[in-house]
């Protein structure tokens, strides 16, 4: 028991004290041991399990109308034929009830036909669809604290494209792997050692490798921020790693848990198939948990509770965000975003995120249309009032109908804003920049 609690007040408490990082030798092994309890630390604080099992709910309302839309795109390129070795891949896991698993959700599939369903059921299909992939959109969204969705006609032009292109070119690329595979050329060149070798481990790496590459892609293009390449590659390889490695563990756990199928009888198998959806989802959000953690790696270093802002330190970051996207406005330059905010100021993403958030709906900045989006301010910076300013970015949700102030408080409050409008009165943003930069 004594080493257990040595080894918990090692990880939450000695591996954060400063000194640790001073020293050359044990500064890289700190770093990995900070990077592996943050990602454990996020899963069990719980919010990935909710949503991991909310993500479950959504995916058994919408896999057969997912798999109907992809069936039908495959069907015009021809490549359908490919739908089924990739679901019994997907399932493969649940031993022997996996083909059972994947025909019956064919079976589903079959019978959803656009000639019967109508034009209503055809757009309610493609609506379940695309409400599918924007719950998926808005979970990256948390993880990477990014504050704003993608915008009504981005999503529909981004979530088409999805749906038209990738199916496509995922079995395409499992055909031509497939196909490359059993070549004469390649059959004649594992008969050649050491070549027959490395071919003979690089059949069995390919599954690793298309579904390290498939995570990736997940981590790139789901979450509504720019992701660096070596981020998603980071989350991917662990992601497809872990996918790959739990799938031969569920396998044998269903193998071996034949007291279940006793129990349960028929309903075995609708358990199992949730339970392995819930770890599929699981494995997900940790590896986008690992490249938030891997491209944002000052976020480590800050615990929980410092996230929380004051209200003297909301005021000073939304007068410091504003004062640099008017600076850059002004003098021509690349416009901020909220990323290179973040690195500019030496914050998290998150605080950094959520007042530029709170300045847009207050229409103090504007959005351009780059990937991903810089900031403008929305008007003129000589017509922008730094009291204007202030008391918007003090100001939240109205609640004083519920807080019953007496009349010596309100008098106090009252003198504060008029001092506040008093200093600042006839004083612009711009003011500020050209006194500030002297130009």
């Amino acid at each position: 028991m004594q080493f257990l609690d040595r080894i918990k007040r090692f990880m939450s408490q000695d591996i954060w004290r400063k000194d640790v990082e001073r020293s050359p030798f044990l500064s890289p092994f700190i770093k990995v041991l900070r990077f592996i309890y943050v990602v454990v630390r996020e899963f069990y604080r719980g919010e990935l399990n909710l949503r991991a099992m909310s993500l479950v709910y959504t995916t058994l309302l919408s896999i057969v109308p997912l798999l109907a839309v992809s069936f039908s795109v495959l069907k015009a390129f021809g490549v359908h034929n490919q739908l089924e070795p990739f679901l019994y891949r997907f399932f493969e896991p649940l031993g022997p009830r996996a083909e059972e698993t994947v025909q019956r959700i064919l079976g589903f599939v079959e019978n959803v036909k656009a000639g019967i369903l109508g034009s209503a059921g055809l757009a309610l299909l493609i609506y379940t669809v695309i409400s599918l992939i924007k719950k998926i959109e808005d979970t990256f969204n948390q993880i990477w604290r990014v504050k704003s969705p993608r915008s009504f006609a981005r999503r529909f032009s981004d979530y088409m494209s999805v749906l038209l292109i990738g199916p496509v070119l995922v079995f395409s690329s499992l055909g031509l792997t497939a196909s490359l595979m059993s070549t004469r050329f390649v059959q004649k060149l594992t008969s050649i050692e050491p070549f027959g070798t490395f071919i003979t481990y690089l059949g069995k790496g390919v599954p690793y490798i298309l579904i390290c590459a498939a995570f990736t892609f997940v981590y790139i293009f789901v979450p509504n921020t720019k992701v660096k390449w070596s981020a998603a590659l980071a989350g991917g390889v662990f992601g497809g790693i872990l996918w790959e490695t739990m799938g031969w563990a569920f396998a044998s756990f269903v193998v071996t848990s034949t007291k279940y199928a006793a129990i349960y009888s028929g309903f075995a198998i609708l358990i199992l198939f949730f339970i392995w959806l819930y770890l599929s989802w699981l494995i997900v959000l940790t590896g986008a948990t690992v490249s938030y953690y891997f491209q944002y790696p000052q976020m480590i270093n800050v615990r929980p509770e410092t996230l929380t802002m004051s209200n003297s330190f909301r005021e000073k970051l939304g007068l410091t965000i504003m004062y640099l996207i008017g600076k850059s406005h002004y003098r021509g330059t690349h416009p901020w975003s909220v990323e290179t905010l973040a690195q500019h100021l030496e914050l998290p993403l998150e605080p950094v995120s959520e007042t530029v958030a709170h300045l847009r709906r207050n229409g103090f900045v504007v959005e351009t249309i780059d990937d991903p989006p810089g900031y403008l301010p929305a008007r003129a910076i000589d017509q922008i009032g730094l009291g204007e300013l202030l008391k918007a970015i003090r100001g939240g949700p109205d609640r004083e109908e519920i807080l019953k102030v007496s009349s010596p408080v309100e008098e106090i409050f009252r003198k504060v804003d008029e001092a506040m409008e008093e200093t600042l009165r006839d004083t612009t943003l711009k003011d500020v920049i050209v006194d500030r930069d002297g130009v």
